[in-house]
């Protein structure tokens, strides 16, 4: 399973990759798309909104399944990965990179120091 060191990571399964002028990327975790399957849908509609930490900003459709999307922090919704709606596999193919779902503005750069770093989130992901 792949957990890269320089994200950060949620209980729900979400990553988040921080840049330095506020704005960060959310997706799903290696792990998560895995327990998924094939995820033939990835569905946001609260772009523009500001969300609270923990709030559902989506949902992502599997084959099987549908699973809701939490955000890992507080923050508005700058930016839905358009990519993704002509090829949703991205988010199997490679999550932490193509398979991005959202860009956020920070409402809070301390709500980053809640989340889980790679070790923690590996502990907590062990089938």
């Amino acid at each position: 399973m792949n957990i890269p060191k320089d994200l950060k990571y949620s209980s729900e399964h979400e990553w988040i990759r921080a840049e330095a002028d506020g704005t960060a990327y959310v997706g799903i975790t290696d792990y998560a798309q895995s327990q998924l399957g094939d995820i033939v849908f990835v569905d946001v509609t609260s772009v523009g909104e500001t969300l609270s930490k923990s709030e559902t900003f989506g949902a992502v459709e599997a084959v099987k399944t549908v699973s809701d999307l939490f955000m890992p922090v507080g923050g508005q919704i700058l930016e839905l990965n358009d990519a993704l709606s002509d090829a949703p596999e991205l988010v199997n193919q490679d999550p932490y990179g193509k398979g991005w779902m959202i860009k956020v503005k920070l409402s809070n750069a301390a709500d980053l120091n809640d989340l889980l770093d790679a070790n923690a989130y590996a502990e907590i992901s062990k089938a």
